[in-house]
């Protein structure tokens, strides 16, 4: 295994993309990730607040990239991107702003991918997270049918090849996004991460789950008890879920989607919109904002929620 005391981090720049944070989280994230990596770039997307005030003053090592308004993920990430390409970065490591690196989190994935690039085209590298109010960490996910596969870690050595990573703790060679593209700007928010993991596979590039790298990650704005004690569910809000219905619908379009996860992710349509219209409320407004999510999805629409639908 690479001697990850070796790697050179100083290549590594964080984008970090913020949309309204909880400063004391934000804080926490920046703190933990700053001895990690060469560069910490924040991408606002027209925040409120006087927090960027703080960054600026008491982190002046910092980069505040402040958008005009909300462009949404992908745009910011594709900003934040640029910005280490023309610094002359090798690697981009992107993060969310309710995440929290795990100490010494960027060395071993930094590490792990460059020991597996010598046998192989990798695209791109990723932590095992943990949800805070889970039990357990993630599994990563090999797709298929009529069920995916969750492939847990069972000790540090592992490195997992998995179909798609998430984005917060992704670790990309600038290299790979040269080669693979933006994130998908369109998107806007959801699905942006599995866009592009499909993409990179589609051109050859592995993607790899690193078991020795850690990170705390929210999933999901609450958990909600299901009726009769059957378990819980990771809950959005409405605009979430019009993005969450709308991309879906854009993905079974795409070339580079795997049939395989086409065919597996229509039936949680029909499941979304009964957990989410019927069983778990505000109903009426999910269902409202599910429905236009599908009917904009088959008309191609992209960009930010319509503005009519939030009103």
């Amino acid at each position: 295994m690479t001697d990850i005391t070796r790697v050179d981090l100083s290549t590594v720049c964080a984008v970090i993309v913020t949309y309204q944070p909880e400063s004391a989280a934000l804080f926490a994230l920046i703190d933990a990730v700053m001895p990690q990596v060469g560069a910490v770039v924040v991408v606002d997307n027209a925040s409120d607040g006087i927090w960027q005030q703080t960054i600026q003053h008491n982190k002046p090592d910092i980069t505040l990239l402040r958008q005009p308004c909300n462009v949404g993920l992908a745009v910011a990430q594709n900003a934040g991107i640029d910005w280490a390409r023309a610094h002359g970065y090798s690697h981009v490591l992107l993060l969310d702003q309710d995440s929290e690196p795990g100490e010494g989190m960027v060395a071993a994935l930094l590490a792990t991918l460059k020991m597996l690039s010598f046998d192989s085209k990798v695209g791109a590298v990723g932590p095992r997270f943990h949800d805070k109010r889970e039990d357990r960490d993630a599994p990563f996910v090999r797709i298929g049918f009529p069920r995916s596969q969750k492939l847990w870690c069972e000790s540090d050595t592992q490195s997992i090849a998995c179909d798609f990573l998430i984005s917060s703790g992704a670790l990309i060679p600038i290299a790979v996004l040269d080669q693979v593209g933006a994130m998908d700007a369109g998107l806007f928010i959801d699905n942006v991460d599995m866009e592009w993991s499909f993409r990179a596979r589609a051109k050859g590039y592995a993607l790899y789950g690193v078991c020795s790298a850690t990170m705390h990650h929210h999933l999901g704005d609450d958990r909600r008890a299901l009726p009769f004690g059957v378990g819980k569910i990771v809950v959005h809000g409405p605009s979430r879920l019009y993005y969450m219905m709308r991309n879906r619908l854009r993905l079974y379009g795409m070339r580079h989607t795997p049939l395989v996860w086409t065919a597996q992710d229509i039936p949680r349509v029909l499941v979304k919109l009964f957990l989410f219209g019927v069983l778990i409320g505000p109903r009426w407004r999910n269902l409202r904002f599910m429905l236009r999510g599908l009917w904009d999805g088959l008309l191609g629409r992209q960009g930010a929620c319509p503005a009519d639908l939030l009103r």
